[in-house]
């Protein structure tokens, strides 16, 4: 018996009534959410309006699902297809299974479609999301914890993982935390993008890029640890050739981009800068309006006071004049 290890939930599921609350699936909602407010957050320090990656996500997250779903089930297919399986258990997503790669895919795809929409750069929106796509990777992975699946091969660490069902052909014992190597290695590369980002002003998808980059070169490493079923060529998993071939499109994209289009984009977001400019149009103008308003108070008040002036003057030879004329008429 291991002294020190992690111990694995006892349920993964909970109902409340006839609603199945599913631990998976909070996983990948929470880390949705984590996603777009981070990248909500850079949109707006990039001169985005603020919600234009809520609207956005909206097209991009269902298509990510249905892209890691049908990754996974294309790439496992037979724990659907072979004989003596159900086809239908394809369609349950919160059973587990869907796959990075088929998700940035056809995420990548809704977001086209939304960024289209709205008249902005793919490129840019990448850039922001990054991130917090990275983040929401780490959070999506404790799901596997819950489902007790994805882990690594027996190891006497103290942090090892206590898998305790025998269900889908699982062997309880202790095993390297994979789930757990992940997540901690999506959180530091959302830390590598934003401190890059921040330092070489990257822009035109190379934030993108670099995430996408970084993610690659740990999942290689972790993928190697696993013990689950997959497909192997030459000796390495699939994902472990994904991995290789997907890091290596990403280090090519930030080299030529860079030196296509260096810097970062002057607009992201067409129109986003109309409001505040209006509203400083109008404080100008209200200003100017209020300084003549002032002005002609105080000419009004400069004149008032010469004609006072010259009333008075007037007012004192009469005063004399009338002063000297009953002495006169005195002396007659």
């Amino acid at each position: 018996m291991e002294l020190a290890y992690i111990p694995s939930p006892s349920r993964g599921v909970w109902n409340l009534g006839p609603i199945p609350l599913r631990a998976y699936a909070f996983c990948i909602i929470i880390g949705v959410f984590v996603a777009v407010w981070l990248g909500n957050r850079r949109w707006i320090a990039r001169g985005g309006r603020a919600g234009t990656v809520a609207d956005i996500a909206v097209w991009a997250v269902p298509f990510g699902l249905v892209g890691g779903r049908l990754y996974h089930v294309i790439t496992d297919y037979e724990l659907y297809f072979s004989a003596g399986r159900d086809w239908v258990d394809a369609f349950k997503v919160w059973e587990g299974g869907l796959g990075i790669w088929g998700a940035i895919a056809l995420g990548a795809v809704g977001a086209w479609i939304g960024c289209r929409r709205r008249g902005i750069p793919l490129p840019a929106y990448a850039d922001a999301i990054a991130p917090g796509i990275a983040l929401a990777q780490a959070i999506g992975r404790w799901g596997n914890w819950f489902n007790q699946e994805l882990y690594g091969r027996e190891t006497h660490v103290p942090w090892a993982l206590h898998i305790t069902s025998s269900e889908g052909g699982r062997v309880p014992g202790y095993y390297h935390p994979t789930f757990l190597y992940e997540s901690l290695w999506c959180i530091g590369v959302a830390l590598l993008v934003i401190w890059a980002d921040r330092r070489f002003q990257l822009g035109h998808g190379r934030a993108f890029a670099l995430y996408v980059a970084a993610y690659c070169v740990g999942r290689g490493w972790i993928e190697y640890m696993r013990v689950d079923d997959a497909h192997h060529i030459l000796g390495l998993r699939l994902n472990d050739w994904t991995a290789m071939i997907v890091f290596l499109l990403a280090v090519t994209y930030i080299v030529v981009s860079a030196k296509k289009r260096p810097g970062r984009e002057a607009v992201v977001e067409p129109g986003a800068s109309d409001g505040p400019a209006e509203d400083a149009s109008g404080a100008e103008a209200d200003s100017a309006e209020a300084d003549g308003a002032e002005a002609d108070a105080k000419a009004d008040t400069e004149v008032g006071d010469k004609a006072e002036d010259k009333a008075e003057d007037k007012a004192e030879p009469d005063a004399v004049e009338a002063k000297e004329e009953p002495e006169s008429a005195k002396k007659s």
